[in-house]
């Protein structure tokens, strides 16, 4: 098996190290085309979308590699193209809403917007999963999770569903697509603590594997 990590080697250690918990070394790469050779794609987690890509101008975002953030939106649609399962963490899954056409909110430290981590690491909050969906049949119908992000989505993209969202705020926190084995969390499976959480994050892990065992 063959998962490709599209993202710069010296920020996807910790997503090498959870895939490799399940006895696979990941494929690390930044070019697009040889997600072609793989078998799944992971988008990792890292800075701000280029919000020109979802149509708007900048007011908020922060942290942006437009270089990289092409990359990815290319190696999504390869994805896409060959069906293959993809699962996008934080700004993956973010990459994800776009890449079918959603949209972000920029800044959700402004006033009236909830924040859900950051600049000061991750902040654990409640969290409310769909009845039916993927997340459910793992962790039932709420969790805690750790999320560390200032944007998050606002319009979902073409073929999107929300899986589980923030009760707090409405923050959408999982998706996926409705035909297609993409699905996307908002907080970080592959380092969050179960001492603090209750829950492993290896369970998202393991169902993205049986993605991949059932598109062979």
């Amino acid at each position: 098996m063959r998962i490709a990590i599209l993202g710069r080697e010296a920020d996807t250690e910790n997503y090498v190290k959870y895939i490799g918990s399940m006895g696979i070394t990941p494929y690390v790469t930044q070019n697009a085309e040889e997600v072609a050779c793989c078998d799944a794609l992971l988008l990792p987690g890292g800075g701000d979308i280029t919000p020109a890509f979802f149509g708007e101008t900048n007011h908020g975002s922060r942290n942006i590699d437009t270089e990289l953030d092409i990359l990815q939106l290319q190696a999504l649609n390869l994805a896409v193209y060959r069906e293959l399962p993809v699962l996008g963490i934080c700004k993956g899954m973010q990459i994800i809403n776009v890449g079918f056409g959603g949209t972000l909110i920029q800044d959700m430290t402004l006033p009236n917007v909830k924040r859900h981590g950051y600049d000061h690491g991750d902040k654990h909050h409640a969290s409310i999963i769909k009845e039916g969906s993927w997340l459910y049949h793992i962790y039932g119908s709420e969790i805690i999770v750790n999320s560390a992000h200032h944007q998050a989505i606002k319009k979902l993209g073409s073929g999107l569903s929300t899986v589980q969202y923030c009760p707090e705020d409405g923050c959408i926190e999982a998706i996926s697509h409705q035909s297609l084995p993409i699905i996307g969390v908002q907080w970080h499976p592959e380092r969050i603590e179960e001492s603090i959480s209750g829950i492993s994050g290896l369970p998202v892990l393991a169902y993205f594997f049986s993605l991949i065992f059932a598109s062979e």
